[in-house]
Formats: C-alpha cells, structure tokens, sequence
C-alpha cells in the first residue's frame, strides 16, 4: 500500500515537472504578448488577431518551439504588413528579447530599410541561423547591412532595392551555406576572396546589374551545388576549373556578355542537372560529352559553331535540349534518348534528312521538336507517327520535299505543326482532320496541290489555319463554317474559285482571298464577319458593286480590294478603316465629304451641288485612268508581291537592346515592310497590333503598333515617348516584354519584341489549348505573371502601373513561360483624353477594378485586383466575364457559402489529386485577397508573389 502511495506521488510529480517544463519561459511570454498587441495595434494585416491564445504564443501563425514548449527557436512575421512605421514603435526590440532565437523571416513586408537596432542587438547578442528579409523594399548598400549575424547560415535579401556592389565582408560569414541576393540592383562583381565561403552551397546572384569576370575562385568552393548569375552583366570567360565544383547541380549564367568557349571541365561534374548559358557570347565548339550527366542543357542565342556532338541527344537522363539561334553545321544527330522531352534546333545551318530516332521500345517521348530554320533536305519521316506524346512539330523554312505524310493525323496530341517555306508538293492529307486539338496549322508557301480536304472543318479547336502560296484549287469547303474557333484563315496565293457560301463566322485577325480566282459578286457571307479586322480579296474576278455592309463591320481595319472588276460608286468608309481598290478600272470615288454644319435649304441649290461634284469625280477617274494607262500599270501577279502595301513614314527610330545577336540581326526597315500586310498580322488586342517581322537572318520578331483611338494617343509628343521608352528598354525581367526597338510615325508608335508564337493566355486557356494546362502550367504561368508585376511596381525609376492587365495581354512563350505585355502603353496613351467606355483605360470589362467608377484612377492596387482574376481564371477555367457575371462576383460569392471551393475549381485539374486540390485551394485565397472590393486590403505584389510560391510547399 505504501509502494502504491509513493508510485502515486511519483507520478503526479512527474506530470507536474512535465507541465511546468512545457511552459514557454515567462520573459519570452511577456515578449510575445507585447509583440502581439504592438503588431495589431500598428498593422492592417497581422496573421495575430485577438482570438489568438495569449497563454500559447507557441500555437501563433508563424511561431516554432522547442519540442518541450519552453523557448521560442523560430519566428516568421512574414506578410505582416511591417513598415518603417511601425520600426518606430520598436517591434525589433522586442524580437531582440527572445534570446533563443535562430530563425527569423520578416520577408513579404514593406520595409524600406532594416532597423539599426535589429542589426546592433540581434546581431550581436542572438545566434540567428536563418535570416530572411526577401520581397520588402530594403535600399542602399549591402555594406550597411553586414554588421551582425556572424552564425549565420542561411541569408535571403532577394527582391530588394539594394545597390552597389558585394562587399568584400560578405567573406567572413564562414558558416553561411546559402546566400541569395537576386533581383536586387547590385551593379559592382563578386568579391574575389568569395572562396572563403567553405560551406557555401547555393549562391544566388540573378537578375542584378552585375559586372566584371566571373572569379576563378569560385571553382574552390567544393560545397558549391548551385551556382545561379543568370540575367545580369558579366563579361568574360566561365573559369576554365569550374569542373572541380563537383557538387553543382545547377549552373546558371543566361543573359550575360560571356564569351570565350564552353570549358571542357563542365564535362567532368557527375552532379550537374541543369546547365543553361543562353543569351551570351560563347564561340568554338560544344565539347563532346557535355550532355553525360545533364537533364537540361540551354545553350541557345549564342555563336557556337562545328558539328554537334554525335552524342549529344543520346545521353539517358537527358530532358531538354535548346541549341537555337547559333552557328551550327552539319548533321543532327541519328541516336537519341528515349527520356529526351523538349528538342530545339532551329536556326543554325544544319543539313541532311531528319533523322528518325526509333528503335524498338526506345522511341524518344519528345513533346516539342523545332528544327526550323536551317538547310534541311529529304522527306518529312513517316516515322514520325511513333513520337505519340509530340505536341508541337516545327520544321518550317527548309528544303523539305516530297509529301506531307497522312502519318501526321495519328499524333492527336498535336497542338501546333509549322511545314511552311519548304518545297512539299502532293495533296493535303485528310487524315490531318483527325488532330483534335489542333491549334495552329501552317502549310504555306509550298508547292501543295489539289483540294482543301473537308476534312480540316473537323479541327474545332484550330485557330490559325494558313495554306496561302501553293497550288491548291477547288472550292472552300462549305463545312468550314463551323469552325468556331477559327480566328485566322489564310488562302491568298492559290488557284482556288467556285463560289463562296460559308465561311468560319468568328475570325478575327484576318481572312486572306487574295491572289486567286474567285469571281461573281463579293459574298454575302462576309457579312457575318463581325469581328473580323483585316479582309483581303485583292487580285481576283469579283465583279459587281462594293456591297455596302462593308461599311457596318465593326472591327474592320485593313479592306483590300484592288485588282478586281468591280463597279459603281465606292461607299464611304469609317476613316479609320484603310481601303484599297485600286486595279478597279470601273469604280467611281465617293464624293467629298460636305463641310461640317453644311445645310442647304434650296432643292435647286443641291441638284447644281451634286451635278457638278457628279462631274468633278467623273473628271477625276478619267484623269486617274489616264495616268494608269500612261504609266502601263497592270495587275500584279506575283504571289510576294501582291502582299505589300506601303509603309509608314517613320520619324524616328532607335535600337533599345543591348544583346548583340539582337543588335546583330534586327533590321528596323526589313521590320517595317511587314506594317499593313494582311499576311503579317499576328495578334490584335484592343490598343495593339501585332505583326511579325522576318529578318534577313531568318529570326523573327513581333512589330506592335500602338493602335490610338478617342485621342487618347500623345500626338506630337515624339521626344517623351522616346525617353519613356528608352527607359523601358533598359528594364529586364523574363516575365516582362521589354522592347528591343522602336520606331516613331506621326501619329503612331511601333515597338519591336522577341517573337512568341503560343499566344496570349486567354486564347490558350480558353481556346484550344485548354485542357493540356495542367496544374503545374497553370501555377507556372500565375508565379511568373506575378513575378513581372511585382518588378514593375518596383521599378527603380518608379512604378510602371498597367492600363490593361488581362489574360489577353500576358503573352506565352511556352506553356510554362509567360510575359506581360503593353507595358509602354501607361507612356504613350493620354487616360485624360479618352472619350470612350470606362474600360477604354481601366482595363478589360471583368478585369476593371470596382474603385475606379469613383476614383478614374489606374493604380498599383488595381492591378493587383485585374491581377486576381487572372489567377481565378486560371483556377476556375472560365472567362473574366461568364454567363453575363463577373467572374470575380461570382467566386466572392460561391466562396462564402460553405464546401463551394470544389464547385469553384476546374474539376478537369483539380481532380487529378488531393495534394493538386490543396495547392489550388490555397491559391485560390490569394485570388480572393486580390479581388478584395477594398483596395487598401489588398496585398502587394510582393506579398503576393511570396504567397504563390509559399502555396507550392
């Protein structure tokens, strides 16, 4: 009984110790609940609200304990809203008090600068481990913040304002194993003693203004497993021991000044997954073997020259390769990896056949093979029906001949296939119709014969559909008017006639009919082309008058229809509609337009008025065949000839870019030939006109015209527009169109950029491309959005805020890489002159702000709420506006009602898994954080950044 007694006391004894033990230390306590009261009193976001358990501090949001309770190790008050405001009321002095301490994350804030006591106190008396101060808005020297933390182990002070270069201090933090400094404005080189940094494992320099030589010093930091100096501007050679780093895992130095050649020793790091060097100098040869131990090789946009290594595709761990836009020669090699994913070749000067990398089992699970763009002879391999998973097939401007293979119509995976400018003949193949999710087709300028296949009516998520310059004859296939999604048909070039009685009732960018023998009226069927922008049916037979409905398309802004035989009187078009007829030898011009407030009260008077205008345009076209006969103009038959038209004047011009390859290749008057061709219209949007532009060396670039409305376009204020841009120009970010090059008209602006051919994202998200976004697209493509955004209302030089941000301005370079587009726009459109709708400049109806009915303002915070419905169209799959409701409305309200976000997500994606369904969901709450109705409540884009990422984990 006694034994049982003193069991008894025992226990309760130790339950007691071990109560006692589990309570935070009362210092610490009081420190927290100090803490706590400072943050909601002097914060609009603190993750502490009054229902917190003031006894627990270990429970908060952002706290962590030793596993007994007793010490606090680590504190994150990350997206607390924390300002130098609240710096003043001392919060560092408080976090200074919690002396085991070794973890602090203060990133996502709004901090300017990092108060003096933290560095003095914390510094000096805590053993901090972890410190993070990422995504605030910190300035000055980097000099000013090493003064403390000499335990430190892990440093994160990207996206910041910091200036200057890397001091020489940052060497005797001996302990720290990652340093990142990326996305700052640091603009001096890296310390030459950086080697002392023994344990360093991954060193983060991107996106900065870096200069000088990559140390040779850093080949000494044995520990070293990620090396990232990519986007800034480094000269030199890459150290020529880089090979004795043999941890690296990734090397990245894209979008610098490198030159020199590729070392041999990166050959020899058995750990290396990702080498990319794109963008740079580098000449010479790629060394044999490079490819040994990669998963990811990027090497494109340089002057590499030779032979590619005959091993190079062939290595097993090998993913992607990207060897585009060099000097390459001779042959592709004929082994490849059956892993290899992404293939691009395009141009170099590489000739030979395509070879066919097939054998057995180990045919290559390629997604994307661009080869165009060099000297390739031969056929298109048949055996190309193997490659199940190929999405994208480029092999356009070569010396293909033979057929197009009907093997192509059993790779239903296929979303874009590009054979243009080769010398293919036969007939289309009508197993291409079977290609279900088709999005873009390009067979032109061939030597195609035969038909158009009904068959092609099939493809009802094709967009682009471009045949034009062959030999193709028949009629348009009737079934064509169904294809809904078409917005660009093609046809100019061809033998095609017969009659025209349907056509595709939502094309938008263009309808080319030029240069074949369609005769009789002008269809009536174009008169459903409501949206339709640019109408080409010059150098053909089309008889009869100019059908008046022409007048009435809404959109129209290109009308060619010279080289015809029409007659009558032309009727009068909007002026903002450019209409060409000449070639017409029977057409009569419309008379002058009356002054304005012109009013004749006299029957008489009138008759005597339109008789004599009735003889002066008589006089007039007499006049004009006159001068058409005497100078021998005659139809133009040439198939390339028939597509130009003339150019804008330009008033000024300037190349921005400083990459040589750009500077190398970009052509401004090659660029401006292609300005009011049918034929070169890309994209339109609602303030912008996209064409593409081939330079001499086969590279493409985008030509945007900044289309003006309502006034809104700065008319005569040519030296403002210039430094706006020449400001732009100097930005970097890979998520941001940057132009490369401008050129000035009267009353117009032309910008020049890198050519994308995806798309925008709305037309892939909610077009053809669609269902192949899977998650992990569609959470790429939201981090890089918001990774732009939040660069540009950073800017150094101030915020660049966007007029127009939707899904339809983010351009794609994959479906992985996005880019913000119409960034000049705020520069050169006058918001104050327009007289248009309230979406004319807030932006995008679904996409405007609520705030700006009241306030006509364009501001960081709406763009952050147009910003959120991007992402809610990303997580939802629906448009901005759908079924007559925002989109923003509708999820604000489904979200409210308890168990919806099952209903609010797309079931296509978010039923792949729990762990896809989770990270959704939590995105989703940032989209709702954006699309708050109070602007002041909003996140920044910083913040929001960091909560998209934070979201992956």
């Amino acid at each position: 009984m006694r034994s049982s007694s003193s069991c008894y006391i025992l226990l309760i004894s130790l339950i007691i110790l071990h109560y006692v033990s589990c309570q935070l230390q009362p210092s610490q306590l009081t420190t927290m609940n100090n803490l706590h009261k400072l943050l909601q009193t002097n914060t609009n976001n603190s993750k502490w609200n009054s229902s917190q358990d003031l006894s627990n501090p270990c429970s908060w949001t952002g706290v962590a304990c030793t596993p007994n309770g007793s010490s606090i190790i680590n504190l994150s008050l990350s997206s607390f809203s924390l300002s130098d405001v609240v710096n003043d009321s001392s919060w560092s002095s408080l976090v200074c008090q919690i002396e085991t301490l070794r973890s602090l994350d203060l990133s996502n804030n709004n901090l300017a600068s990092i108060p003096p006591l933290l560095l003095s106190s914390c510094g000096d008396s805590l053993e901090v481990l972890n410190l993070n101060f990422s995504s605030n808005g910190l300035t000055g020297l980097l000099t000013s913040f090493l003064s403390g933390f000499r335990s430190l182990q892990v440093l994160d002070l990207s996206h910041n304002f910091f200036e200057g270069g890397i001091p020489e201090r940052i060497t005797e933090y001996r302990n720290i194993s990652l340093l990142d400094l990326s996305y700052n404005r640091l603009n001096g080189s890296i310390p030459t003693g950086i080697d002392q940094l023994s344990n360093l494992q991954q060193l983060i320099l991107s996106f900065n203004n870096l200069i000088g030589e990559i140390p040779p010093s850093i080949s000494n930091i044995t520990s070293l497993k990620q090396f990232a100096a990519n986007y800034n501007r480094f000269t030199g050679q890459i150290p020529n021991d880089i090979g004795q780093l043999i941890g690296l895992e990734q090397l990245l130095l894209s979008a610098n000044h490198l030159t020199g050649e590729i070392p041999n020793s990166i050959t020899r790091i058995t750990t290396l997954k990702r080498f990319s060097a794109n963008q740079n100098k580098f000449t010479g040869v790629i060394p044999q073997g490079i490819t040994r131990y990669l998963s990811n090789l990027d090497l494109s946009y340089n002057n590499l020259n030779g032979l590619i290594p005959s091993d190079l595709l062939s290595q097993p761990n090998l993913l992607t390769v990207d060897l585009s836009f060099n000097s390459l020669e001779g042959y592709i090699p004929v082994n490849a990896s059956k892993n290899l994913f992404r293939l691009r070749l395009g141009s170099n000067r590489l000739r030979g056949e395509i070879p066919v990398w097939s054998s057995g089992n180990d045919t290559p699970s390629l997604a994307y093979l661009e080869l165009g763009y060099n000297d390739l002879t031969g056929l298109i391999p048949p055996e190309l029906r193997l490659y199940k998973n190929l999405s994208l097939l480029d092999l356009s401007h070569n010396n293909l001949t033979g057929s197009v293979p009907q093997e192509l119509g059993y790779l239903n995976r296929l979303q874009g296939v590009q054979l243009d400018h080769n010398h293919l003949s036969g007939e289309i193949p009508s197993e291409i119709g079977g290609l279900e999710i088709l999005v873009k087709l390009n067979m032109s300028w061939n030597l195609l014969s035969g038909s158009i296949p009904p068959s092609l009516s099939r493809l009802k998520m094709l967009t682009n559909l471009d045949l034009q310059v062959n030999n193709l004859s028949g009629q348009i296939p009737d079934s064509f008017g169904s294809m809904d999604k078409l917005l660009e048909l093609q046809l100019g070039g061809n033998k095609l006639g017969g009659v025209i009685w349907s056509l595709p009732t939502k094309l938008q960018i263009a309808l080319n009919l030029s240069s074949n023998s369609f005769e009789g009226p002008i269809p009536e069927s174009l008169n459903r082309l409501t949206s339709l922008e640019v109408l080409d049916l010059s150098n053909n037979r089309f008889s009869g008058g100019i059908p008046s409905f022409l007048t009435q398309m809404p959109s129209l802004s290109q009308l060619l229809l010279s080289n015809n035989l029409l007659t009558g009187l032309v009727p009068r078009f909007n002026p903002n509609v450019n209409v060409s007829y000449g070639g017409n030898t029977n057409l009569l011009l419309p008379p002058p337009n009356p002054p304005a407030g012109w009013k004749s009260k006299n029957p008489v008077s009138v008759g005597i008025v339109v008789a004599s205008t009735a003889a002066v345009v008589v006089l007039m076209v007499v006049t004009v065949v006159a001068v058409i006969v005497s100078r021998k103009i005659h139809r133009v038959n040439d198939n390339e000839e028939s597509y130009h038209s003339s150019q804008p004047e330009v008033v000024k011009s300037r190349l921005l870019t400083l990459n040589v390859i750009h500077r190398t290749n970009l052509d401004l008057a090659k660029a401006m030939e292609c300005v009011g061709q049918a034929s070169s219209i890309v994209l339109k949007t609602r303030f912008s006109t996209y064409y593409k532009a081939v330079m001499p060396s086969g590279m493409s670039y985008f030509v945007k015209k900044v289309n003006w409305s309502d006034k809104m376009f700065q008319l005569g204020s040519h030296d403002l527009i210039e430094q706006e841009l020449e400001v732009i120009g100097r930005l970097r970010n890979s998520s941001v169109m940057i132009p490369l090059a401008y050129a000035l008209t009267v009353d117009s602006a032309y910008l020049l950029y890198e050519f994308t051919d995806k798309g925008t994202l709305f037309d892939v998200l909610h077009g053809s491309l669609g269902n192949c976004l899977d998650w992990t697209n569609r959470n790429s493509i939201a981090i890089g959005v918001a990774n732009g955004l939040a660069f540009l209302h950073g800017c150094p030089l101030g915020p660049v805020i966007l007029l127009d941000l939707s899904s339809k301005a983010v351009m794609l370079k994959s479906l992985n890489e996005p880019q913000i587009g119409d960034i000049e726009l705020a520069k050169v459109i006058d918001p104050s002159k327009s007289t248009g709708n309230l979406s004319d400049v807030a932006g995008s109806v679904g996409y405007v702000p609520p705030e700006y009915a009241y306030t006509m303002r364009v501001t960081k915070a709406g763009n952050v709420y147009s910003f959120g419905v991007i992402l809610l169209e990303l997580l939802t799959g629906k448009t901005a506006v759908s079924e007559g409701s925002e989109l923003a409305k509708w999820v604000s309200t489904k979200s409210k009602e308890k168990h919806k976000f099952d209903q609010i997500l797309d079931s296509t994606v978010s039923q792949t898994s729990q762990a896809i369904r989770d990270q959704m969901s939590a995105v989703l709450k940032v989209a709702l954080a954006c699309v708050n109705v109070s602007p002041e409540a909003r996140p920044n884009m910083r913040s929001v950044l960091r909560m998209l990422l934070n979201a992956r984990n």
